[in-house]
């Protein structure tokens, strides 16, 4: 018999401690709404998180979690999904907790493409620790740890995704409820292991940092909604889309010379062009600027590691049958000590 969960019920009795104003609190509440309407019981769903502000989600959230250590939440998780391939599992990081000291774990899960989902929080900053600044921060970038800007190249974390193998790579924000909400669906719903950048405002320390995308007056103007087998459209109006001239991205004005028939028509399928759309990373403040995408880059099928492991396990045991520890700890090779 399967009970209809609500939202509330994901709500723990923990007070939520992030700053007023924090872009957590959305993706919170997002998360709360989209898990009971998966079909998947309660007691099944896993969130593990490293260190950071963000990491502080297994707290708020009523089901199974761990709040683990800084950088090792990939790890934990895969161990978690290959002894219990059952469960939804959840990982919640930060730009800094995954791209920093987490970023060895995170490239190799996500090759292994174990069946998990990554929400990683972008804000393009060090919250917890006070505001120095992350693999993610742009170049010059004034913090209490680089006070004379930046010169560290940033990384791309949907690119540096892609050019790991994930089989899907997405991206959403924490102001855009209703696509933040359908982007954690696709992600769960893919089979393998689902990479879901999301950009969130540390409105303490750094504020505004993704305003451009999220604010009305100009997000028209500088997010490209992707939607798979649609043209690339974006603007006031609908009034400009891209075109891809040989592997190179174009703005042009849509109603003169160019129709949509003529843009370039997204295909999740296609890492290559997966790879281009993750590079539309110019600066919105430039004269020759491309919008910022967001929705799915790119899904693939491949095997999952834990169901290739088990039918691996499965197979010795029908070969050799079953082991015995005992005999395989003492090993051939004893000694008496004397």
């Amino acid at each position: 018999m399967t009970t209809t969960l609500t939202a509330k019920e994901f709500v723990t009795d923990q007070e939520v401690r992030w700053c007023p104003g924090c872009g957590d609190y959305s993706i919170l509440k997002q998360v709360q709404t989209v898990l009971p309407s998966l079909g998947i019981p309660r007691e099944n769903f896993v969130i593990i998180s490293g260190i950071g502000c963000s990491s502080r989600f297994p707290y708020y959230m009523n089901t199974f979690g761990m709040h683990s250590i800084h950088g090792r939440a990939t790890a934990i998780a895969s161990g978690l999904k290959a002894s219990r391939p059952e469960l939804s599992v959840w990982i919640v990081t930060g730009d800094g907790d995954s791209m920093s000291i987490g970023g060895n774990h995170l490239i190799h899960l996500l090759r292994r493409n174990f069946n998990v989902q990554i929400l990683l929080f972008n804000n393009q900053i060090y919250g917890l620790t006070k505001g120095q600044y992350s693999p993610t921060s742009e170049t010059q970038k004034v913090t209490k740890s680089t006070p004379f800007g930046s010169i560290d190249h940033p990384f791309n974390p949907a690119s540096l995704a892609l050019g790991a193998d994930a089989t899907f790579v997405a991206r959403s924000m924490d102001r855009d409820t209703k696509h933040l909400q359908e982007m954690l669906k696709r992600a769960e719903a893919h089979k393998g292991t689902s990479f879901l950048e999301i950009y969130q405002n540390c409105n303490i320390f750094n504020d505004g940092a993704f305003e451009v995308f999220t604010e009305k007056s100009s997000k028209v103007e500088y997010t490209l909604f992707l939607e798979n087998g649609k043209p690339l459209v974006f603007g006031n109006d609908r009034s400009k889309g891209i075109r891809l001239e040989g592997l190179t991205p174009r703005v042009v004005d849509l109603g003169g010379e160019y129709s949509e028939s003529d843009l370039w028509i997204h295909d999740e399928s296609d890492l290559n062009k997966a790879q281009i759309l993750a590079r539309l990373f110019d600066n919105p403040n430039s004269d020759h600027y491309m919008p910022r995408p967001f929705g799915v880059f790119y899904a693939t099928d491949r095997p999952c590691y834990e169901d290739d492991l088990h039918q691996q396990i499965q197979f010795t045991i029908e070969k050799k049958g079953k082991g015995d520890l005992d005999a395989l700890i003492a090993g051939n090779e004893t000694w008496t000590v004397i």
